[in-house]
């Protein structure tokens, strides 16, 4: 697998969100996603973005394009530094929430995209990271 280009965008503010998407979009577009493929990645990205704001305190997002022969993809990777999450299974339940949220996030996001992978540790924060081909 070649990795294309890849960048590192910091989460710190509700307004990074809003960028997240924007580049999620933008990167998207370059790797000929289709409109769905598009809205889904977007989709991931911004629940994945507002988690790593809200429940991890801030952190960052790392966007890699790449191409593994003729399937182009994206992967994102979000970073952040907060309390971790004791139990990931109960967490990607859906209706689970531990804020005001309705609880469909981690779920939600693993179910758009064709690989999802977290890794988490109460006290040391928590990384997931996902991908997308293009089909």
């Amino acid at each position: 697998m070649a990795i294309l280009r890849d960048e590192t965008v910091k989460i710190r503010a509700r307004e990074d969100i809003v960028r997240v998407r924007q580049i999620v979009r933008e990167w998207s577009i370059a790797q000929r996603f289709s409109l769905v493929e598009q809205t889904k990645m977007i989709t991931a990205a911004s629940e994945l973005a507002r988690n790593t704001l809200e429940h991890g305190g801030g952190g960052e997002m790392r966007l890699e394009a790449f191409s593994d022969g003729a399937k182009p993809g994206l992967r994102l990777t979000f970073t952040d530094a907060g309390p971790g999450i004791p139990d990931i299974d109960q967490a990607l339940k859906d209706g689970y929430s531990t804020g005001p949220g309705m609880g469909l996030g981690l779920g939600g996001s693993k179910r758009l995209v064709n690989d999802f992978k977290i890794f988490s540790r109460p006290g040391e924060g928590t990384t997931v990271t996902i991908t997308r081909w293009r089909t």
